[in-house]
């Protein structure tokens, strides 16, 4: 069975780019083990400068994608410390809005 392939977007507050990526480029190394452990695979996140919107992409073989994982007390420690520089829900996760694939070329 091939992966599925998820995407969605997401908010980052103004001026916080650099301090977004720089907090990635250190993602700890318990979350990104869970990641792998999930199913998931080939993560990338990108950012439009223009309208600070971020877009993600991710190849999942589990059960569900890296926003499934809500219930894990290290993604919840992630969202805590991610907030606030993300546009979040209540209980500090990110919104995020899936998207639609509409072309996939392999």
């Amino acid at each position: 069975m091939n992966p599925a392939r998820l995407a969605f977007k997401m908010q980052l507050k103004p001026g916080v780019a650099e301090e977004y990526k720089r907090r990635h480029e250190a993602i700890w190394p318990g979350l990104k083990i869970l990641l792998k452990e999930a199913g998931i695979s080939e993560y990338s996140i990108f950012l439009d400068e223009d309208t600070e919107t971020l877009f993600a992409f991710q190849k999942v073989s589990g059960p569900g994608g890296s926003q499934d994982l809500g219930n894990q007390e290290i993604v919840q420690r992630w969202w805590d410390y991610m907030a606030d520089i993300m546009d979040t829900n209540p209980d500090n996760s990110p919104v995020t809005i899936a998207l639609r694939e509409v072309f996939y070329l392999e």
